[in-house]
């Protein structure tokens, strides 16, 4: 019996417990119902300016998208076989024993359709479209596609510009087109918004945006009127030649180049504008481009070769040689000149000059202040059209020669060069005049004013014994060069292709 009653009161006193925890929380329940009512909504954090700034974005998608173009280009490339043997190894084989070349007949190459993928944006309702030059160089066919039809229109090429990699086709639409606002490259500044519309690898429509990361930068190399503009907004191929615009919706520059992906990522540059929009006009008028000519190879100024000259600062730009029959040589510029101002106004470096060069009008006449024998003279030259390259590249025998190989240039060592530099006559080889940025001769710690004497061990007399040896090497094999810089020899190693 006492273990019934002890049960009893078991049960009874679960039972009243429950009742009072059951009441304490329905008493909190009720008491948090004003703090967290079920019956109104979650309220979100303001975010306005995140919405006008993202409304911005779609904005300008919007706005410049109608005006964007892709463009596909065709071109037939002849394709030769292969084979290990040699071209007439069977025909031979077979000719041995009598037998008929039964080859003779088979053919030795084929042709394939090769296609390329770009972009592009219309600057005039009547059709024009700017992109890159490296977009359409060499095909056989140009297509266009508007972003608003499924339609292809074949273009025609009004011009080209391959010192900028700008190019300028039409189509004929049979409407008046969308087209972009052009904006002021010259006055954007580092940390603004970018935005980079095309089609990368053949995806319409693409949209990247990202910040202006960086202004004038020279990367590739391929020509003096190097100006870019370096963005994070993601470029890929297919991009090439379509618009990066400002947060305005206005061009400021047209998507040309990237680091390799496997080197590095969101590093793009883009053309400036304005530089477009002279090549632009132009190419329009005329189909080419005319800029402005003096006739002389230049380099950098080293802090050595400024001190050897007599100058405190690095600022101008060093006449390495004087083309015969041009403006440089009429106007009596000599080779061992440092040209310091052009039209009264200085002279910063090479591309400095080159750039007022170029924008200088044909036929003007235009002084140089030139700093020669520690001592500063003025010369008046009157500007010349440059002429194509191919007429550049063709120097008579009394124009000193360079060679181009592995990142430096080298020229004979003349005896104005000789008495200039102060090398003694017993010295041969040649003397680099200019170094690539980054090449194997920059990371061998080569410098303009570097004499080569010897390569793998051979003695270089000059530029034919050079020429002679570089052209017999392999481009992936490594080499040792013995060179003088001022009074010392040492000996390094030139890098090949990796």
């Amino acid at each position: 019996m006492p273990e019934r009653k002890l049960f009893t009161l078991g049960v009874i006193g679960g039972i009243i417990g429950g009742c009072l925890a059951f009441g304490a929380i329905y008493a909190m329940t009720k008491q948090n119902a004003s703090v967290y009512p079920s019956s109104k909504p979650v309220q979100v954090v303001d975010s306005s300016g995140a919405y006008a700034l993202q409304n911005a974005f779609v904005q300008v998608a919007k706005l410049v998208k109608p005006a964007v173009v892709m463009i596909t280009t065709e071109k037939i490339v002849t394709y030769r076989y292969w084979n290990p043997f040699g071209d007439d190894f069977f025909d031979r084989f077979f000719e041995d024993f009598g037998m008929p070349k039964f080859r003779q007949q088979q053919p030795k190459t084929y042709k394939k359709k090769q296609e390329g993928l770009g972009s592009g944006f219309i600057v005039d309702q009547e059709g024009y479209i700017l992109t890159n030059n490296h977009v359409i160089q060499g095909v056989d066919k140009i297509l266009v596609k508007m972003m608003d039809s499924e339609k292809k229109y074949e273009a025609k090429v009004i011009g080209t510009d391959p010192r900028t990699d700008l190019a300028l086709i039409k189509i004929d639409a049979g409407r008046q087109l969308p087209i972009v606002a052009l904006g002021d490259s010259d006055s954007i500044e580092i940390g603004e918004w970018a935005i980079a519309i095309g089609n990368p690898m053949g995806l319409e429509e693409t949209v990247t945006i990202g910040v202006i990361s960086a202004k004038g930068r020279s990367v590739l190399g391929t020509s003096p009127y190097e100006d870019f503009i370096q963005t994070d907004a993601a470029i890929n191929p297919g991009n090439s030649g379509g618009p990066l615009v400002n947060i305005k919706g206005e061009v400021i520059g047209i998507n040309t180049a990237i680091i390799a992906p496997y080197m590095a990522q969101n590093i793009g540059f883009a053309i400036p504008i304005n530089i477009a929009k002279k090549v632009f006009k132009e190419l329009k008028s005329t189909g080419k481009v005319t800029r402005g000519f003096l006739g002389v190879y230049l380099q950098p100024l080293t802090e050595e070769l400024a001190a050897s000259f007599g100058l405190k600062e690095t600022k101008g730009a060093l006449v390495s040689s004087v083309m015969p029959d041009t403006p440089a040589e009429k106007a009596g510029l000599e080779e061992g000149d440092i040209i310091v101002d052009f039209n009264n106004k200085p002279v910063s470096d090479v591309k400095d000059l080159q750039q007022k060069v170029a924008d200088a009008r044909v036929g003007d006449t235009v002084t140089l202040g030139v700093w020669r024998n520690k001592k500063k003279i003025t010369l008046t030259i009157k500007i010349a059209e440059r002429p194509q390259e191919e007429a550049i590249a063709q120097k008579s025998e009394k124009e000193q020669l360079e060679q181009y190989w592995r990142g430096l240039k080298v020229k004979d060592i003349t005896e104005d060069i000789r008495k200039r530099l102060n090398i003694r006559s017993g010295i041969k080889g040649v003397i680099v005049t200019d170094v690539d940025p980054g090449s194997p001769a920059d990371q061998c710690e080569i410098t303009p004013g570097t004499i080569i004497r010897k390569i793998d061990n051979t003695t270089i007399s000059g530029l034919k014994d050079f020429q002679s040896l570089t052209s017999k090497i392999d481009k992936k094999s490594s080499v040792t060069l013995w060179i003088q810089q001022e009074d010392n020899n040492r000996f390094c190693v030139l890098k090949g292709e990796q």
